[in-house]
């Protein structure tokens, strides 16, 4: 089983990593601008300490949405201007979608910025949220907050790459597996990421 102290040391070698995206998922077809100014964001990567394990909380995005509508996505978004850091944005947007509390956050650390073929750049937080959070989603963005096994999504065997034709060229996106919700795109990405981070750290339980 994964422990948390592990994640803990493991997250924190993160920071000297380059950044990863779209980009570098299979056989690509999928560009990243890099000359041009990202968008920044930040997602908080929220994990729960259950009996039987480690979860973390994903949402899935209002159906009315005009863009990314139903998706699945970790809490978070854009930084604001007032936004001190990447963390800050995070904590802010899971309050916003969520009702978590940022004092309840336990931060673990950051990951490297992912970048998207939509121009974001994204900083994913990881934390720990106490096991008695109760979350109120915001109806306005997000339908639903679920909670999916950790250890079943940092396992490599289960990252599964798929592929469709966007803008006239194939992208390659991962896939992850979830008994009712499709969890793909740039927030598969990020899982996958952080299990890749995981496997080069040492951990050898993931199986």
């Amino acid at each position: 089983m994964l422990s948390l102290s592990f994640i803990r040391a493991a997250v924190q070698s993160a920071s000297s990593l380059p950044e990863t995206g779209d980009h570098a998922i299979g056989r690509g077809g999928y560009s990243v601008d890099f000359a041009a100014q990202p968008i920044n964001a930040a997602v908080l990567v929220p994990l729960v300490q259950r009996r039987d394990g480690l979860s973390v909380i994903l949402t899935k995005r209002a159906s009315a949405l005009r863009k990314h509508a139903g998706q699945v996505a970790f809490p978070g978004g854009r930084q604001d201007r007032e936004d001190r850091d990447s963390t800050h944005t995070a904590l802010r947007e899971a309050h916003e979608e969520i009702g978590l509390p940022p004092e309840q956050v336990d931060i673990l650390g950051s990951l490297s910025r992912y970048r998207t073929g939509t121009g974001f750049a994204i900083t994913p937080i990881v934390g720990v949220v106490p096991e008695h959070f109760s979350a109120v989603p915001e109806p306005g963005e997000v339908e639903e907050v679920f909670e999916a096994d950790f250890q079943a999504l940092m396992d490599p065997a289960n990252h599964k790459i798929e592929s469709a034709v966007w803008k006239g060229k194939r992208r390659d996106y991962y896939v992850l597996p979830h008994e009712r919700h499709y969890i793909w795109g740039a927030t598969a990405g990020i899982l996958v990421g952080l299990s890749q981070l995981i496997q080069r750290a040492g951990e050898d339980t993931l199986t």
